[in-house]
């Protein structure tokens, strides 16, 4: 337990910026869900617009820094494949 009064401070503050984060993850994951489903559906013009709104935010989220911008350069990079994939079947 924190003694000193910035020990309490910067307590409060960790966990306030957690469940901010964690909220911000929890969006990027659904965003992201989204696309997988329209991918699955096989339906390129749903999922090609899924992308396009999901694009920006996980590019946001390496901004702030909840996400490696490798890990989101490899998730787009892979939802990108499935989707051009889409339109060549």
């Amino acid at each position: 337990m924190a003694n000193s009064p910035q020990a309490r401070k910067r307590a409060r503050q960790n966990e306030k910026n957690r469940k901010h984060n964690a909220s911000l993850r929890s969006m990027s994951r659904t965003y992201v869900k989204k696309v997988e489903s329209k991918i699955n559906a096989g339906n390129y013009e749903e999922a090609q617009a899924a992308f396009k709104t999901a694009q920006p935010i996980l590019d946001s989220m390496v901004n702030k820094g909840i996400y490696p911008k490798n890990k989101v350069a490899r998730l787009k990079s892979r939802m990108t494949t499935k989707i051009k994939g889409l339109k060549s079947a």
